[in-house]
């Protein structure tokens, strides 16, 4: 029979398993899910809808025919704009699937947040949330 003190060691040890092991699983569950993230938004006008992928990439950029009608920078800063948005709805959702995975208030959770705001940068201004739905015009 054990002693007190290794019967309490092992439980440790065994409680330290655990922990590691839904750590794992719950890593797994945040990978899995953040590989499946993108982003559609369109712009305030209807002319213009950008989809990022998981990594921020632009995925497909749809534009109306009326686009023609605006100065090419017009449509240039309006496409980067949207983009941005996209990337801000990407940021938003990683962030839900984060808290429902591994949690935003620990470490790992803040960490992680901050290597996905790093990698696609902070968006200007609040978060635009409008999502597209279906090809432009």
């Amino acid at each position: 029979m054990l002693d007190e003190p290794a019967a309490e060691a092992i439980r440790r040890i065994d409680d330290w398993e655990r922990t590691l092991e839904e750590r794992a699983a719950q890593a797994k569950a945040l990978a899995r899910r953040a590989a499946e993230l993108s982003a559609t938004v369109r712009s305030d006008d209807g002319l213009i809808e950008v989809t990022v992928g998981r990594d921020g990439q632009l995925d497909d950029l749809r534009l109306d025919e009326r686009i023609r009608n605006q100065p090419a920078a017009t449509t240039a800063r309006r496409i980067l704009e949207t983009q941005r948005a996209a990337k801000a709805d990407l940021i938003r959702q990683f962030e839900e699937v984060a808290a429902e995975t591994v949690g935003t208030a620990g470490e790992t959770g803040r960490a992680l947040m901050a290597s996905m705001r790093a990698r696609l940068g902070r968006p200007d201004g609040p978060v635009d949330e409008r999502r597209g739905s279906g090809p432009v015009g």
